[in-house]
């Protein structure tokens, strides 16, 4: 099984941990993609996806990654089968839209029938703990049985 790791950022720090957790997950067939250069029509139900995604402005998506699930919304498509796993990225000092970018990817990808496995991981920058270092010990905790075979 091919892993595919999506990222959506503002400022960078959702593609470096996306690359922490390719580096974590380097024993598997891993590729990484900018969501702003990912089309819906590449989503594979026999490829794992994991979305780590930052948090913009008053709880709104990255520009970025905007694009994306606005085609996946208008589309629709029948992502059953699809099995996905979210980081996400976000500052606590905003209060109820803390983390809000990967709460909404992953309401998005639900909306289409994907299911979400796994702890739905939510980095705060308020922390002393380092993304890329949270990222890494997340990845290897996903439940992703295929993987442990690959």
């Amino acid at each position: 099984m091919r892993v595919v790791i999506l990222f959506g950022s503002e400022m960078g720090t959702a593609e470096t941990v996306a690359d922490s957790v390719a580096d974590a997950l380097c024993a598997h067939d891993v590729s990484v993609y900018d969501l702003g250069d990912f089309a819906v029509d590449d989503l594979d139900v026999h490829d794992f996806h994991v979305i780590v995604c930052s948090t913009y402005g008053d709880g709104d998506l990255p520009t970025g990654a905007e694009p994306f699930f606005d085609e996946l919304a208008a589309a629709a498509p029948d992502l059953t089968g699809l099995s996905f796993a979210v980081f996400g990225l976000g500052d606590s000092i905003y209060g109820d839209t803390f983390n809000r970018g990967g709460e909404i990817a992953a309401e998005r990808l639900i909306e289409c029938g994907a299911s979400q496995i796994g702890e739905h991981a939510r980095h705060d920058a308020s922390t002393e703990i380092r993304a890329g270092d949270m990222a890494r010990d997340w990845a290897a905790t996903l439940p992703i049985p295929a993987l442990a075979s690959a």
